[in-house]
C-alpha cells in the first residue's frame, strides 16, 4: 500500500493549512453552513461553480475550486453524500476514497478532510472507514504495465481528518480512539488489498503450491500466534479426500491443502473455522467452459484468497477466538487423468458422489474441506466462502453474496457483521424439498441438481458434509470480482468478505 500519513487535525476547517481541503454536504449545498462560509470567503465563486456544474449534493457528485490565496488551502473540494437520513456509516469508505483521489488528481501532497457531524458515537467507525477508504481507493494492480504512468507514485502523502474542538486539545481518550481506528482501518484495508492482489495475479503465478507458500509465510510473520500446515496429495489421500483429489488430478500441478491456525494468548471463547474455495484455475474440466467463460477463471480461488488474507489481519488485530482458515487448492483442467462425467467419487466422510458436471467442482473440494474442518478441527462455527454458482449471480446480481444456513443465531450474527462493514449479502433459503434434485441412481448423491434453484442445491450439497456443526455458506461468485468500479473498489478482484470475516472474528 502507498505510504500515507493519516493524522488528526483540530481547529476551524477553513484555517486548515493543506493543499486540498475536502468537506461533504448532505443534499442542497446552499443549506450547509460550511459551504456558505467557504463561499462567503471566496466571494460567491463556490456557489457559482456549483451552479455551473449542476452540483446538488447528490451522492457521487463533487465540485472543486481554487482559492487563489483567500484560504490557507490552495483548493477546496465539496463532495455530495446524499440525504442525511440515508447515509450509512460504511459509505464513508467510498467518500474518503473520493477525497484522496481528488487530491491525487490535483497533484496535492496534503489533504484535509472535514469529518461530517454525525454524532460522537459514530466517530470511531467513521475514522476507521476513512482509513480503509484512502488505502482501498489508491489500490492499483499495475505490476505488469511497463509505461511511465504505471510507475508514477500518488502525490498525496498526508491525509488529515479535521474536527473542530473549539480551541481545545484532544483528550487522551480521543487520541487513543483515533489511533486505534486508524490502525484497525489500515490493517483491514491491507488484508483486502492482499486478497485483491492474489485474485488479480495470473493463474500461472498463483498456483496451489504458491498459495501454500504464502500461507507458510503468513505463519512465519505471526510466529507467536499462527501455525501453518500444508498437506501434499499423499497426505490428502491418506485422509480419504477423494472429491478434492479428483478435481485436481487433471493438472500437472499438485494440489495443496492449507490449514492455518490462530491461537490467542488467553483461553479462546470459541473455535471458528473459515473455509475458502481454492480452485486457482477452472477450465470446467470435461464440462468445458467457453473461451469467454474461462477468461476470468483465475478468480475461482477468491474464497481461499479471502480467508488467508483475513487471517493475516485477525492475527495482527488479535481475537478472543481460536480461528482456523482452511483452503483446498487445485486446478480443474482437462487431461487423460482428469475426472470424468459418470465417475463415482468417495468423499472424506464416506459419502459417494456421482459426477454429472465436472464444472461443478468447487462443491467437491469444499465438501472434503468441510469434512476435514468438522472432524479434525471440531469448530463451534464454520463458514465457507466460494465463487460457487452462476445461479447466485442470476438471483442477486454481481455485487451481492448469497448466504445460506440452517442455524438461525449464527446466520443472524454473520449478517449483522456484514451490515456493519457495508458488504452486501442476502440470505437465501436452504429448501429441503430441492434435495430431491441431488438424488443419484448409482451413488449416495450427484454433484448438481436441475437448472432451477442451482445456488440452493449447491448449498444443500455442502450441508451434507457440515452435518450438525453450526455452518454458514457464502456464495461470492458475483462480488469476488467486478467489471464496474466504485471509488474504493477498482475493476478486478475485490477482496470481498475479508472485512466481514475480520469484523466477526475481532469485534463480536
Amino acid at each position: 500500500m502507498a505510504v500515507i500519513d493519516l493524522t488528526h487535525l483540530t481547529g476551524a476547517a477553513l484555517q486548515t493549512p493543506v493543499e486540498l481541503l475536502v468537506f461533504t454536504v448532505f443534499g442542497d449545498p446552499t443549506k450547509d453552513s460550511l459551504f456558505k462560509a467557504t463561499d462567503a470567503v471566496l466571494g460567491g465563486a463556490l456557489a457559482d461553480s456549483a451552479k455551473a456544474e449542476l452540483f446538488e449534493g447528490k451522492s457521487g457528485q463533487s465540485v472543486t475550486i481554487h482559492t487563489h490565496g483567500k484560504l490557507p488551502a490552495k483548493r477546496v473540494a465539496v463532495l455530495g453524500i446524499g440525504a442525511r437520513g440515508e447515509f450509512a456509516t460504511s459509505t464513508m469508505r467510498d467518500v474518503a476514497a473520493q477525497a484522496i483521489q481528488a487530491g491525487n488528481r490535483a497533484g496535492a501532497t496534503s489533504v484535509g478532510f472535514v469529518l461530517p457531524a454525525l454524532g460522537a458515537n459514530r466517530e470511531a467507525m467513521l475514522v476507521q472507514f476513512i482509513a480503509e477508504g484512502i488505502h482501498l481507493g489508491t489500490y492499483k494492480f499495475n505490476r505488469y504495465f511497463t509505461g511511465e504512468d504505471a510507475k508514477r507514485e500518488p502525490s498525496v502523502k498526508s491525509f488529515g481528518v479535521v474536527t473542530d474542538l473549539k480551541g481545545k486539545k484532544p483528550t487522551v481518550a480521543q487520541t487513543r480512539a483515533f489511533g486505534a481506528a486508524v490502525t484497525r482501518g489500515t490493517v483491514i484495508a491491507g488484508a483486502v488489498n492482499q486478497a485483491r492482489d492474489l485474485v488479480n495475479e495470473p493463474a500461472d503465478v498463483i498456483t496451489p503450491t504458491a498459495l501454500g507458500k504464502i500461507a507458510e509465510s503468513l505463519a512465519k510473520k505471526h510466529k507467536d500466534t499462527v501455525t501453518a500446515t500444508v498437506l501434499t496429495p499423499k497426505q490428502c489421500q491418506e485422509l480419504g479426500m477423494g472429491m478434492f483429489l479428483a478435481v485436481g488430478q487433471g493438472s500437472d500441478r499438485e494440489v495443496r491443502f492449507i490449514h492455518l491456525t490462530y491461537t490467542p494468548a488467553k483461553k479462546p471463547k470459541k473455535r471458528l473455522c473459515l473455509i475458502g474455495k481454492g480452485v486457482t484455475f477452472d477450465s470446467g474440466g470435461y464440462s468445458l467452459k467457453t473461451s469467454v467463460g474461462m477468461e476470468d477463471m483465475k478468480v475461482d480461488m477468491a474464497g481461499a484468497a479471502s480467508v488467508i488474507s483475513a487471517m493475516d489481519a485477525i492475527a495482527t488485530l488479535g481475537s478472543d477466538y481460536e480461528v482456523h482458515a482452511v483452503a483446498a487448492c487445485c486446478e480443474n483442467l482437462v487431461s487423460g487423468r482428469a475426472y470424468k462425467l459418470g465417475d463415482v467419487l468417495h468423499s472424506m466422510d464416506g459419502t459417494t458422489v456421482e459426477i454429472n458436471n465436472t464444472d461443478a467442482e468447487g462443491r467437491l473440494t469444499l465438501g472434503d474441506a468441510i469434512t476435514y474442518a468438522r472432524t479434525k478441527i471440531e469448530p463451534d462455527e464454520m463458514f465457507d466462502f466460494a465463487t460457487l454458482t452462476g445461479a447466485c449471480m442470476v438471483a442477486l446480481g454481481p455485487y451481492t453474496a448469497g448466504v445460506m444456513s440452517d442455524h438461525e443465531a449464527l446466520v443472524k450474527g454473520w449478517l449483522a457483521a456484514a451490515t456493519a462493514t457495508g458488504e452486501d449479502m442476502w440470505r437465501l433459503p436452504l429448501l429441503p424439498r430441492l434435495r430431491e434434485q441431488l438424488k443419484s441412481s448409482v451413488a449416495d448423491m450427484r454433484n448438481t441438481g436441475d437448472r432451477f434453484g442451482g445456488a440452493i442445491t449447491a448449498g444443500l450439497f455442502l450441508k451434507t458434509f457440515a452435518k450438525d456443526t453450526p455452518w454458514v455458506h457464502v456464495d461470492i461468485a458475483g462480488p469476488a470480482s467486478v467489471s464496474t468500479a466504485r471509488p474504493s473498489q477498482p475493476k478486478g478482484g475485490t477482496g470481498f468478505a475479508v472485512a466481514t470475516m475480520i469484523e466477526y472474528a475481532t469485534r463480536r
